[in-house]
C-alpha cells in the first residue's frame, strides 16, 4: 500500500514537489516535469513561455505513474534547476541555458537565495527519503526520468539522425558501472525487448546524454554502496516539441513500458550478492 501523497510549499509559492511513498526499493523521479515560476521571478523573466516549455520535460511525471515511490518536482528548472550543482542551479547567462536569454534583468540576491534554499531543501528531503528506503531494503534503484529535443533545427526541419538520438537514452556516467551491471543490464534489456509503433524501441547507453546530472551524482556520492541512480532520457517522440502538444497514446505506451521495469529492477536488486 502506498502512503499518502504530500506536498512541500516554500515561501507561499505553489507546492514545490510531490512525493508518494510506496513499499518498494524502486523510485521514479521527474524533477524537470514542472513549469511553476514564482511571481517575483515571472516579472523578471523575458523568455517566452513556448521556449521555456521546450527546454522543460513536460509529461515526464506520467512515465513514472506506475512506480511505487514517485518524486515529482513542480518548480520550473528556469527558476532553479535541481539537476545542476547548487552553484549553477540558477541560470545567470545564456551559455547556461541553451543560448536562451532568461532574465530581463538579473534577479536580486534574495530571489536567488530563495531558489538556492529550494535546491537545498529538495536535496535534504531526497536524502531523508533515500535513507529510509535504504534502511528498509538495504539497496535501492532511483530511475531519474527526463526528456530531450530532437528537432532543434525547427518544426519543419529534419529531426536529429537516429544514430545519435536513441528513443531512450540511459545515462550511467556517475555510477560504479561494474557494481551495478546486473541492475542496469536487466533494466536495459527489459526496455529493449519492447515495441513502439510496431518496431523495437531504440534503447542505448550514454549516446546523446551520459547521465552527468546532479541528482544521479548526489545518489552515488551519498549512497555509494547501496544506491543505483539511472538517468533515463526519452526522446520527445511523445509530443510535438515546438507546439507542446502531447500524444497521449504515445505517453501511455511509454508509461507502460517503463512501469514494466519495476519488477525487473526489484528482482535484480534481490539477486545481488
Amino acid at each position: 500500500m502506498s502512503k499518502p501523497i504530500f506536498n512541500n510549499a516554500a515561501s507561499g509559492l505553489p507546492a514545490g514537489w510531490t512525493i508518494k511513498l510506496g513499499d518498494s526499493p524502486v523510485i521514479g523521479t521527474a524533477i524537470h516535469s514542472g513549469s511553476d515560476v514564482g511571481r517575483a521571478c515571472q516579472s523578471l523573466m523575458c523568455i517566452p513561455d513556448p521556449d521555456r516549455l521546450r527546454e522543460e520535460d513536460p509529461f515526464t511525471e506520467h512515465f513514472i505513474a506506475d512506480f511505487p515511490t514517485q518524486i515529482i518536482v513542480h518548480r520550473s528548472r528556469f527558476q532553479v534547476d535541481l539537476n545542476r550543482a547548487r552553484e549553477a542551479a540558477v541560470y545567470r547567462s545564456p551559455d547556461q541555458s541553451w543560448g536562451l536569454h532568461v532574465w530581463r534583468e538579473p534577479p536580486a540576491e534574495d530571489i536567488v537565495d530563495e531558489s538556492l534554499a529550494f535546491h537545498d531543501a529538495f536535496y535534504g528531503e531526497l536524502r531523508r527519503v533515500l535513507a529510509d528506503v535504504e534502511r528498509r531494503y538495504g539497496r535501492f534503484v532511483l530511475v531519474d526520468v527526463h526528456s530531450y529535443n530532437h528537432r532543434r533545427a525547427g518544426p519543419k526541419a529534419a529531426p536529429a539522425s537516429q544514430g545519435g538520438a536513441p528513443d531512450i537514452n540511459i545515462g550511467t556516467f556517475s555510477m560504479d558501472r561494474a557494481r551495478w551491471a546486473q541492475v542496469v543490464d536487466a533494466f536495459t534489456e527489459a526496455l529493449s525487448g519492447q515495441d513502439y509503433n510496431g518496431e523495437p524501441i531504440d534503447v542505448r547507453e550514454n549516446v546523446s546524454f551520459q547521465g552527468k546530472g546532479e541528482q544521479t551524482r548526489f545518489v552515488h556520492a551519498n549512497f555509494p554502496k547501496t544506491g543505483c541512480a539511472i538517468a533515463v532520457e526519452f526522446k520527445k517522440i511523445f509530443m510535438d516539441e515546438w507546439s507542446g502538444e502531447p500524444d497521449w497514446a504515445a505517453i501511455e505506451r511509454l508509461r507502460a513500458m517503463l512501469g514494466s521495469t519495476v519488477p525487473v529492477l526489484e528482482a535484480a536488486l534481490r539477486g545481488m550478492t
